[in-house]
């Protein structure tokens, strides 16, 4: 008996231990995702690019890559922040599980224009968005 609840405690302690470390995980990737998110409302070009990886992988969903590397994403994107200044990103929701973050976007490029929804989905790992997954 005294076995047995000596399994049970360490079983409990295991489980607490694996479901505070996937917390931590998705708390971190739900920021690092948000603090792209802020910067590309700001038009911030580095703020924007300060969660990303030096190696970030762009993709259109499935696996059509787009670009790779933070200099092709700044050249992407700073061009579309001089271009668009009504260019802005609502978030209209968002599911974290582990190291991945979806969220369903609606995006105002010019106020002239429908906006258009998205579903980027974002990668995490080393504390640096790594992979983005565009379907539209």
């Amino acid at each position: 008996m005294k076995n047995l609840l000596l399994i049970a405690l360490a079983f409990f302690n295991i489980s607490c231990c694996i479901a505070q470390e996937k917390l931590a995980i998705e708390k971190e990737a739900t920021a690092l995702v948000q603090e792209q998110l802020d910067a590309y409302n700001k038009r911030d070009i580095e703020a924007f690019l300060k969660p990303y990886s030096e190696n970030v992988k762009v993709y259109a969903f499935p696996d059509q890559l787009l670009y790779e590397g933070k200099a092709k994403m700044r050249e992407e994107y700073a061009s579309m922040f001089s271009r668009l200044p009504d260019l802005h990103c609502k978030l209209v929701n968002r599911i974290v599980l582990n190291n991945k973050v979806i969220d369903h976007e609606e995006v105002v490029v010019m106020k002239s224009e429908p906006k258009i929804y998205a579903i980027a989905v974002y990668t995490i790992t080393d504390g640096k968005i790594i992979e983005v997954r565009f379907m539209q």
